[in-house]
C-alpha cells in the first residue's frame, strides 16, 4: 500500500515515533506541560502540538531535539532536523492526561512487570500524593473547565487486579453521583474476575478498554509472561456482552517483532467480537530498553511508513466488519495524541 509522504497521516506518523521536539531555553508555554504515567510518553514533560486538524503529544527538551518549535507564539513552526516541516502548529491545553479529558492513574506500581511499560519504572514521587479521594477532587475540579468533556481512568495493578478494579469502581461511583449520567467515563483495567466488569459498569463507566497487549502469543509470553492471553481475551468477549458493541477497545503494540499480517489477523479478531483495536507503536527509550531487549532481542524501531499502512490496512478491515473508534467518547480513541486513528487521521 503505497504511503504518500506529503499526507497529514504520515507528518503524524513521523512526529510519533521521531525524536523530542527542542524548545528555547526561556520557552513559557500557554497551558501547563503534561506530565504522564502512563501510555507512551510516560515520564517525560510533554506538550500536545496540533496542526491541521490532528494533534500529537511530543516530548520536550530545552537542549536537543530531532524537531524544533519556533516562533514566540501561535501559530508556531516546527522545524525537523534544521529543514522546514510543519506551518501553522498550536500548542493545544491538556486538561489531565489528555486534551479535554480528565484522565488518571490510579498507580504506577505493578505486579505484572509487562517489558515495554515505563510505569512501573517511573521515580516513586510522580504519583506519591495520589489516592482516590484526591483524584476524585481533580475530576470536580476539572469538571468545571470549559474544555472538560470527559473522565478516564486506568492504573497499574500494585497488588491484586480485584482490589484495584474496587479502587476504580469507587472512583467512578462518586463522580457518577456528582456529575450524573451525561458526562462519558472510561476505565482501562487488567481483569482477573469476570464479575468485575460488571461491577464497573455498575458504577458508572460507559466505555472499557482491556488490552491484549499482542496478538502473537509467542511474543506475549516474553514480554507479558505474568498475564494469560486466552484469559484477557475471554475478558474481552464478556465485556462487549456488558458494555456493548463498539464500547470496547484493546491495545494491539507494534515494534515487538511481530509481522502486520500477525497485527491485522488481532485486528480483525477483536472486531469479529465488537471490539476495536487500539493499534499502539512500540515506543523504546532508557527506561525499557534493556527489558526489552533481554526478552526480544534488539529490535527494529517502527517507520512512519508502517504506522500509516497499518492504520490504513486497519481502517479497511474496520469497514469490513463494520466498527468504528469514532463511537469512542474517551480514553485513546478520542485523544488521539499517541496514536494514527482510522477514520479520524486518514
Amino acid at each position: 500500500m503505497e504511503v504518500d509522504v506529503n499526507s497529514i497521516a504520515y507528518k503524524k506518523a513521523v512526529l510519533i515515533t521521531g525524536g523530542p521536539i527542542k524548545v528555547p531555553k526561556n520557552f513559557k508555554p500557554p497551558f501547563r506541560l503534561s506530565r504522564s504515567t502512563a501510555g507512551p510518553g510516560a515520564g517525560h514533560p510533554s506538550l500536545v502540538i496540533g496542526f491541521k486538524g490532528t494533534r500529537v503529544k511530543k516530548a520536550i527538551s530545552p537542549d536537543e531535539g530531532e524537531f524544533e518549535l519556533v516562533g514566540e507564539k501561535a501559530p508556531y513552526k516546527i522545524l525537523r532536523n534544521g529543514e522546514p516541516f510543519l506551518e501553522k502548529v498550536e500548542i493545544q491545553p491538556v486538561l489531565y492526561h489528555a486534551p479535554q479529558q480528565a484522565f488518571f492513574n490510579l498507580s504506577q506500581e505493578c505486579i505484572y512487570d509487562c517489558k515495554f511499560c515505563n510505569s512501573p519504572r517511573l521515580d516513586k514521587d510522580f504519583t506519591k500524593d495520589i489516592n482516590p479521594d484526591k483524584i476524585i477532587e481533580m475530576i470536580l475540579d476539572a469538571s468545571t473547565r470549559p474544555d472538560f468533556k470527559g473522565v478516564a481512568l486506568t492504573s497499574a495493578v500494585p497488588d491484586d487486579p480485584h482490589r484495584t478494579v474496587m479502587r476504580m469502581a469507587y472512583v467512578i461511583s462518586v463522580v457518577r453521583e456528582k456529575l450524573g449520567p451525561e458526562v462519558p467515563i472510561g476505565v482501562e483495567p487488567y481483569i482477573d474476575d469476570f464479575q468485575d466488569i460488571n461491577r464497573l459498569k455498575a458504577a458508572g463507566a460507559d466505555e472499557i478498554k482491556i488490552n491484549i497487549e499482542t496478538f502473537d502469543r509467542e511474543i506475549f509470553k516474553r514480554v507479558c509472561g505474568k498475564m494469560d492471553f486466552e484469559h484477557i481475551i475471554k475478558a474481552i468477549k464478556f465485556a462487549v456482552s456488558v458494555f456493548g458493541r463498539e464500547k470496547v477497545c484493546s491495545n494491539i503494540i507494534y515494534g515487538l517483532g511481530e509481522t502486520d499480517e500477525n497485527v491485522i489477523e488481532g485486528v480483525e479478531f477483536l472486531a469479529r467480537m465488537g471490539c476495536v483495536a487500539t493499534l499502539r507503536a512500540l515506543k523504546i527509550d532508557d527506561r525499557n530498553r534493556s527489558a526489552l531487549e533481554e526478552a526480544l532481542g534488539p529490535l527494529e524501531p517502527v517507520t512512519p511508513e508502517r504506522m500509516v499502512t497499518l492504520a490504513q490496512e486497519a481502517e479497511n478491515a474496520f469497514i469490513i466488519y463494520d466498527i468504528s473508534p469514532k463511537k469512542f467518547k474517551t480514553m485513546c480513541h478520542e485523544c488521539t495524541c499517541c496514536d494514527l486513528v482510522p477514520f479520524k487521521d486518514l
